[in-house]
């Protein structure tokens, strides 16, 4: 069950966004956005401005794919320590910085690629780069959730998302588009492989966090290894795995028992929609005409100023009332503007319309993330941290990052419109497992 989130008054919730901690997950969620487009829908404008057909560039969706299976090497980040560097660094800022040195080393190999000429490659580089920042994430969210108390995790998650969309909109892909433009784009993403110095200086400057594990996941793992004792010879490399792998699964359904089934799937149902409309999002706006310097401008400026302040009014208002509103009225927002989409097909290049549409998804969407980050959360054992938050956070896009590689087929066999429609109703069961979890949710939770 999710614990009881301590309600604070408005003052409250916004002053905790001056806390050091807090401030420093901006720059780690920038570290974390910036990759993120950089395979995703920056890389799809790319390969459409390649000439790419919409098909193929549709099957670059699963490169996210490995976003969604970083549960699997999540249990070595909790419990390896790297040579030499974990000494000097600690555990969580040595596994962010081979993280961080791992993606720039992709990007600039990516700047010296042509699609055209050498797609397989350049589809090899992306997963390179996705893996890397998948590994980036597992540790950023377990720093993050260790680094402070749960009433402060709604402004974690905030300042994440505010951070991770200056990361992925305006950098790794509004200015990524602007120097695609006007020089090429080799160059962009050698200019982005240097943006990845803000990470790096920033694991430099932070502190390690504290890990508190309780004397009841002591104990848990104390019995799987007297076990393996008393009835197997002793094995130490079964019992690490065994601590490492099956403990960490076997601790989430053991604090929730079968209403853990139910949270998983509305885990995996709850981003689907936006995920979905994303991969076409690009090439879409390129096919309505609109410049890569108009998408810059709206998507990527006024989107990310009105994603700034739905990432933040989101985390607040999960402060100030709890976590169930928030992602009830985020689930909703998302469905709606994403039928909004279709509306632009027949406006054409309508700037104006345009603008107001793109703002309205982005704030659904910083709104929606920082709530249901903040839920993601509080679900947890920080003796786990990082391998179970892999596994929440690999459900939430698995299920969409499947759906999404089909989208260009989608589109080229039934069009845009129904395409917007048909997103807009993928949001409709994550509405109705919001309400579900509210249902049983006790009176004394959140």
């Amino acid at each position: 069950m999710i614990s009881r989130t301590i309600k604070h008054s408005w003052g409250e919730a916004f002053s905790v966004y001056l806390k050091p901690r807090v401030l420093a997950m901006f720059f780690l969620g920038f570290s974390a956005g910036l990759p993120f487009l950089l395979v995703f829908s920056t890389l799809t404008a790319w390969l459409r401005d390649e000439g790419v057909s919409k098909s193929m560039i549709g099957f670059f969706a699963w490169v996210g794919l490995t976003y969604s299976i970083k549960f699997v090497w999540a249990p070595i980040l909790d419990r390896v320590n790297l040579p030499f560097l974990s000494s000097k660094l600690g555990h969580r800022r040595s596994w962010m910085l081979v993280a961080m040195i791992g993606i720039a080393v992709g990007l600039l190999f990516l700047s010296t690629l042509s699609p055209r000429e050498s797609l397989t490659i350049v589809a090899l580089t992306a997963v390179w780069i996705a893996f890397s920042s998948a590994t980036q994430d597992i540790v950023i969210d377990a720093y993050r959730i260790e680094a402070m108390k749960a009433e402060y995790q709604a402004a974690m998650a905030g300042a994440y998302q505010a951070g991770w969309r200056v990361g992925a909109s305006l950098v790794g892909s509004a200015v990524a588009l602007y120097l695609a433009e006007l020089y090429s784009w080799n160059i962009s993403y050698m200019v982005m492989a240097a943006f990845v110095l803000i990470g790096i200086t920033t694991v430099f400057l932070i502190d390690e966090p504290d890990r508190d594990i309780t004397q009841q996941t002591l104990l848990n793992e104390k019995r799987v290894t007297d076990y393996l004792n008393n009835h197997h010879k002793p094995n130490k490399v079964m019992a690490w795995l065994i601590g490492a792998i099956i403990c960490p699964f076997a601790d989430f359904f053991q604090r929730n028992g079968k209403f853990a089934i139910g949270i998983l799937l509305f885990i995996g149902l709850y981003r689907i929609s936006d995920i979905t409309l994303a991969i076409m999002a690009n090439p879409f706006y390129l096919d309505m005409g609109f410049t890569k310097i108009e998408i810059a401008n709206v998507t990527k400026i006024y989107g990310l100023l009105m994603t700034l302040a739905g990432a933040i009014i989101g985390g607040v208002m999960v402060v100030r009332y709890g976590i169930k509103r928030p992602m009830l009225a985020g689930a909703i927002m998302v469905a709606v503007t994403n039928l909004l989409f279709a509306t632009m097909v027949s406006k054409g290049h309508d700037l104006t319309w345009f603008t107001v549409i793109v703002s309205a998804d982005n704030f659904s969407g910083g709104f929606a993330s920082s709530a249901f980050i903040a839920y993601l959360s509080s679900l947890t054992n920080t003796a786990y941290t990082a391998t179970q938050y892999a596994l929440f956070s690999s459900i939430m896009t698995l299920p969409a990052k499947v759906v999404s590689g089909f989208s260009g087929i989608v589109v080229d066999s039934a069009g845009y419109t129904a395409f917007f429609i048909y997103t807009a109703s993928l949001g409709i069961p994550a509405i109705l497992m919001v309400l579900w979890l509210i249902a049983r949710m006790d009176d004394n939770t959140t």
